[in-house]
């Protein structure tokens, strides 16, 4: 590990290439010291992985400062009500992408947007003017990168700086973040992370979300991750009307699914995250983030959520959706139906038209135990 890949040294990045020097609450060191010792001691990084990883925490802590910066120069954000907000969750690859962007679409919603969430600050009313602004210019200039660096990882996933995104990479302020066990292999940092209280992350995640939509008030917010899974007490204490849309396909799939798209993303990060890892990894991450979802469910009003078929989604999007706005009440106007059906037309072709094989072998799995695993825990 490159002895430059300290906490000094990646808050010196993030403040040089910021001018800021305010990352707020010192509530994030813990969880930043402990994944760097991870990354140092076990994620066998090759030197394109210290890299990637210390770029993706100089990004964070960009985000975070910038996120400070601009709470502090727009403290009216305090006052801005998230009323009965729509969580998309469940576990990776049963649609939860294509079902956020889909929703997101509304004019009477709103999503996070790529650039907002790796860059915090209010969301400029005319869109038109994002490109000139020098904020969305990086974050469109990286990901137009990635496109040509690594093309296939787009086929699988695509990213640019308009689409809307999970939001993790709000949570990663506080450097509690699922995604970095998904990009390598951290035994350290995922024990210290299963044992920890989401609260404090969620109330800045609620934080970022008054500023950014802060010229869009009306708007109900429409969000996904995969990763609230691991956190639905804390959702429900911060967001005590949040509407949460669970989404399921088989394990197998699902398993040998995101490996696939993990080991994509990370092509020449390290000696450890084999394939064989990869997959073990993400099937006892994947399955202990229903298991733990699935008990915390209970506690709760069922009228708050509602369950999705992949198979359902994918040969009828616009029922689905219909069935999603009847069931938590939300009027579906001719609008919103025009433009969602755009956007299934538009998900379906050019750079945005899914691309992705796979299978459990590849990463040293079988359909038994993935079914095993899984087993008892509730519908996948």
């Amino acid at each position: 590990m490159n002895t430059l890949y300290t906490v000094d040294d990646l808050h010196q990045q993030a403040t040089e290439r910021t001018g800021l020097t305010d990352f707020g609450a010192d509530d994030y060191l813990e969880g930043l010291d402990i994944l760097l010792d991870s990354y140092r001691r076990e994620a066998g990084l090759t030197p394109l992985g210290v890299a990637a990883t210390r770029e993706i925490l100089i990004g964070a802590l960009i985000a975070r400062a910038k996120s400070e910066a601009a709470l502090e120069s727009f403290p009216a954000h305090r006052d801005i009500p998230i009323e009965r907000p729509i969580f998309v969750t469940g576990l990776p690859r049963t649609g939860t992408t294509a079902l956020h962007r889909l929703l997101s679409v509304d004019p009477a919603a709103q999503g996070l947007e790529m650039w907002l969430a790796e860059r915090p600050q209010p969301r400029p009313a005319d869109r038109e003017s994002w490109p000139s602004n020098p904020d969305f210019q990086e974050i469109n200039a990286m990901y137009a990168a990635q496109h040509i660096e690594n093309p296939d990882m787009m086929g699988m996933h695509y990213m640019d700086a308009y689409t809307v995104e999970e939001c993790w990479r709000v949570l990663q302020q506080s450097m509690r973040s699922i995604a970095h066990e998904c990009l390598a292999y951290i035994p350290t940092y995922s024990e210290w992370l299963s044992k920890q209280d989401w609260t404090i992350p969620y109330l800045r995640h609620r934080q970022n979300l008054q500023l950014i939509g802060s010229n869009d008030i009306e708007k109900r917010w429409v969000l996904k991750n995969p990763s609230h899974m691991f956190a639905l007490d804390e959702i429900m204490q911060v967001y005590p009307d949040a509407l949460i849309i669970a989404t399921h396909r088989d394990p197998q799939t699902v398993i040998a699914s995101m490996s696939s798209v993990n080991q994509q993303a990370t092509i020449g990060w390290s000696d450890t995250f084999t394939a064989e890892k990869v997959g073990a990894t993400q099937l006892e991450l994947w399955a202990r983030g229903l298991e733990k979802f699935t008990s915390a469910r209970g506690s709760y009003n069922p009228d708050q959520f509602l369950d999705v078929d992949y198979r359902e989604l994918v040969a009828d999007p616009l029922a689905v959706v219909a069935n999603v706005y009847a069931h938590f009440g939300i009027p579906l106007e001719d609008e919103a139906r025009a433009v969602m059906a755009a956007e299934i037309a538009d998900s379906r072709s050019g750079d945005r038209k899914p691309v992705h094989s796979y299978n459990l072998a590849e990463i040293g799995l079988t359909d038994q135990q993935v079914t095993e695993r899984f087993a008892g825990i509730g519908v996948g």
